[in-house]
């Protein structure tokens, strides 16, 4: 048996109770002790943290890191930051399943998120099998995309389903579930989700039994915020639990929305509605560049969305349409096929070739064959906020896809060390307890994560080791690839994997599955 004591530092046991001088003693994978300092035998090896904070492993509850197990480098960006667990899939976005006769549409429909995939599976159990025998960096908790089942019924079509693409649905939905998903998400800004209906939605959801997890980036984020809350609410009614992904209110006209929507969140709350929700600590977001398209664009195959764009009828038809209310000086190339473009943003690229905006959008998404994803600078400090301070609020990145490349938004790389500094240690928003408390105990009830969240005697060696006072993050919007400071310690099932700042390896994490 490996024992080792853990001495010195300051605990934060994830539980939002003020910090507290402890020992720790972990035995293998587990927690066995927790108690004051000297209590414990004093000739156990030990490791000095002294002038550290402890706590359990982060839980990034919104994370687009499903094909990091495939890819033949570590993904190092999250374990760098103290998050031991992931939760993947989100916005509608899963690699599984893979229907035959849709085989191509979706392979083509994840390129424009995923780098490029080498598929072998078609369901779930094959997917997990795959990421199972190639391993881990951080713990993998996934989730089914209702994108990725509506394209295998019926590819990129604008169209309603009939019973029996509704039945095929819910049977992938099933056989996920039985895998070993921890929930439903979706997408309703991204094709094909975008051509869903809420009842269609709902009666997908009612395949989960009205005891499982409805995971949503809503269907708008801005003019109809408030509106989108409510069909979440209902979808999520049905499914069980709500889960609203990344909570914002986007374009100046919105700004100051977060109020009535945290009071619309919070009255479904009261009314029993067990309902939650995420941010990332910034005010800029990040997708694939064709979100900027209207919905009828996206309908069809990626060539078909190509030609529109190629015709003159499209330019104008986009031109008249987003051109004069498009803030493209706040639209930032992040990555791209080629890796052209990157780090500039659309106006700039327009004033550099003499061109309009419109026709800049295009060209891109053009050259790159849809392959392209943005940073938008939409969102206001004061929203953000205050969406930061619900008790109900969690952590997740929503950092782009390991192994894009380019300059994808700094969240990948610096989300929960940016909490703990700027929004905690620098502005106050959080007090240091509550904000573990949002990074580990929150997400681990929520999504039913097992033996995580808390450091207390029984429970998984999932832990991380941080300086209060220098915690913070470095990389930014043009060299967003740097690692964070003042974190030098992260062990998974008490082994560790980050010694003084720098990823040790080997791949240490698994798949979970949800508790009963």
């Amino acid at each position: 048996m490996t024992t080792e004591l853990l001495t010195g530092a300051l605990l934060a046991d994830g539980t939002g109770t003020p910090l507290r001088p402890a020992e720790i003693l972990i035995q293998d994978d587990r927690i066995t002790a927790v108690e004051h300092p000297g209590t414990l035998p004093a000739d156990t090896p030990r490791r000095d943290l002294t002038g550290l904070v402890l706590a359990p492993g982060f839980i990034d509850v919104h994370s687009h890191a499903d094909n990091a197990p495939l890819l033949t480098t570590d993904d190092t960006t999250k374990i760098l930051q103290g998050v031991t667990t992931e939760i993947v899939g989100n916005c509608g976005f899963s690699l599984a399943p893979r229907s035959t006769h849709n085989a191509d549409t979706l392979a083509t429909f994840l390129q424009r998120l995923f780098p490029p995939l080498d598929f072998t599976w078609t369901g779930f159990h094959d997917l997990f099998a795959a990421t199972d025998a190639a391993g881990y960096v951080t713990n993998y908790c996934p989730l089914i995309g209702h994108g990725t089942l509506r394209i295998a019924a019926l590819g990129m079509a604008d169209t309603a389903p009939d019973d029996n693409a509704l039945r095929t649905m819910r049977t992938a939905l099933d056989e996920g579930m039985t895998a070993g998903a921890f929930g439903l998400s979706s997408g309703l800004i991204y094709p094909p989700a975008v051509f869903s209906t809420t009842r269609e939605l709902t009666a997908v959801a009612e395949a989960l039994g009205g005891t499982g997890l409805y995971v949503t980036h809503m269907r708008d984020e801005g003019d109809a915020l408030l509106e989108s809350i409510d069909e979440a609410l209902h979808i999520g009614a049905t499914a069980g639990r709500t889960h609203l992904s990344h909570l914002k209110a986007t374009k100046p006209d919105n700004w100051g929305k977060m109020r009535p929507a945290l009071d619309k969140i919070d009255q479904a709350r009261n009314a029993g509605h067990d309902v939650v929700q995420d941010v990332y600590p910034y005010t800029a977001s990040s997708t694939m560049l064709t979100a900027v398209l209207p919905t009828r664009y996206l309908a069809g195959t990626a060539e078909q969305t190509l030609a529109r764009l190629r015709s003159k009828t499209g330019r104008d038809d986009l031109a008249a349409t987003i051109g004069e209310r498009t803030a493209w000086d706040r639209i930032l190339i992040a990555t791209t096929a080629s890796h052209r473009h990157e780090g500039r943003t659309i106006a700039e690229l327009a004033a550099h070739h003499g061109t309009e905006p419109v026709d800049a959008l295009i060209k891109i998404l053009v050259d790159e064959q849809l392959r392209a994803a943005m940073i938008n600078f939409s969102m206001h400090e004061d929203d953000l906020e205050l969406a930061m301070t619900d008790p109900h609020t969690m952590i997740g990145s929503d950092g782009l896809p390991p192994g894009t490349g380019g300059k994808p938004h700094p969240r990948l790389t610096g989300t929960f060390p940016r909490v703990l500094g700027r929004y905690t240690r620098e502005r106050g928003v959080l007090a240091l307890p509550e904000a573990i408390r949002r990074m580990t105990s929150l997400p681990a009830r929520c999504f039913r994560i097992p033996d995580r969240g808390t450091i207390a005697p029984g429970h998984i060696a999932d832990l991380v080791a941080f300086d209060a006072d220098a915690v913070t993050d470095i990389g930014d919007y043009q060299d967003p690839m740097r690692p964070p400071a003042g974190i030098p310690w992260v062990c998974q099932a008490g082994r560790t994997v980050v010694e003084n700042g720098e990823y040790t390896g080997p791949r240490t994490g698994i798949r979970l599955t949800p508790k009963a």
